[in-house]
């Protein structure tokens, strides 16, 4: 008998060679899902019921491996003060108003995993793990320190100091790294099976391979040092990151989720030539093959991105939540004609 999805998505995270599956790193609600789970935005931003149900059809209907929470990346800057404009019931929540000014001391809150939406999210990891936990692996979802500290100061002035004054924004990327932790280790607590971290301003297409090395880098390290061993974790950035992939390695994580601007050939071949094992998950266009695309262009771009070398099948980045629900099918059922 072969194995499960479950159970070729955890061995592929854990590094063992497994038959290839699809699942969404990043948040994969679309409208047409949340009409066939009865769970809807924004109520399932907020609620750990509607969130896990929404969540839970991942697996029940798209069939993808794995399921996560949450669907935005403001969670930890709301808990830090930042004012948050609700996206209602076709958008995901967005930062109205930053916390913090580049040179003012950040206050780290006591209790952190206590306050905002994070008790919401840690029991809709633990619904999910009662519901679909047999079929699917649980993810957690939490922002890197660098996008964390951007969503504090604002993405304008982090980038700006960035290069010119980069010692003014560590006090914020060290808060974010503290309380990257706890919000780590208590989404294992809840009983997440892998932890992905989102550190989208980490970008290339945001900052040079400079500031990644001395901004991001260190600070995802010791995030994921925190919780090493305990769960698998998976680090995706955005963009076209050829010349940090050899750097997002050494983090430590298990695993990179990249998008298809990355020369995924290319990478292997560094990896190999230098001895890295980690493995590399993508890189279905969101847009280009599954918003705008056809089934058949699904299947090709997961044909695509099998050849080039990636371990799992998953969209380059957040899925639209607009996207035919039919097309993400398609890339389940294009990914599990492959052998």
């Amino acid at each position: 008998m072969g194995k499960t999805k479950k159970e070729r998505v955890l061995g592929t995270l854990r590094g063992e060679k497994e038959q290839i599956a699809a699942i969404s790193v990043c948040q994969y609600a679309t409208y047409e899902l949340m009409e066939k789970t009865g769970a809807y935005w924004p109520e399932a931003h907020y609620e750990a019921e509607p969130m896990a149900k929404l969540a839970a059809g991942g697996a029940t209907v798209i069939g993808l491996g794995a399921v996560r929470v949450p669907y935005c990346q403001t969670v930890e800057a709301e808990v830090y003060g930042a004012k948050i404009k609700d996206g209602g019931k076709t958008h995901i929540p967005s930062i109205a108003e930053h916390p913090y000014k580049i040179g003012d001391e950040p206050n780290i809150p006591e209790d952190f995993v206590n306050k905002g939406r994070i008790p919401a999210i840690l029991e809709a990891i633990r619904i999910l793990k009662r519901e679909v936990g047999d079929k699917a692996v649980v993810m957690g979802s939490i922002v890197g320190p660098f996008s964390v500290a951007a969503n504090l100061v604002g993405i304008s002035a982090l980038l700006k100091a960035s290069l010119k004054k980069p010692d003014s924004i560590v006090p914020y990327i060290e808060a974010a790294t503290e309380t990257a932790i706890q919000y780590a280790n208590a989404v294992i607590e809840a009983g997440a099976d892998a932890i992905v971290i989102e550190d989208m301003m980490a970008s290339l297409d945001m900052i040079s391979p400079r500031t990644y090395k001395a901004l991001a880098a260190p600070y995802e390290t010791r995030v994921i040092a925190a919780v090493a061993k305990r769960i698998p974790v998976i680090v995706h950035i955005c963009g076209k990151l050829d010349q940090v992939m050899t750097d997002i390695a050494a983090t430590g994580t298990d695993v990179i989720s990249v998008e298809s601007a990355v020369d995924i050939p290319a990478a292997r071949q560094k990896f190999d030539e230098a001895g890295i094992k980690t493995p590399i998950f993508g890189a279905v266009h969101p847009i280009k093959a599954l918003l705008e695309g056809t089934p058949e262009d699904v299947a090709a771009a997961v044909k695509k991105s099998a050849e080039d070398g990636v371990a799992l099948i998953s969209p380059d980045c957040a899925v639209a939540p607009n996207t035919p629900l039919k097309q993400l099918i398609a890339m389940v059922e294009a990914t599990e004609k492959i052998s």
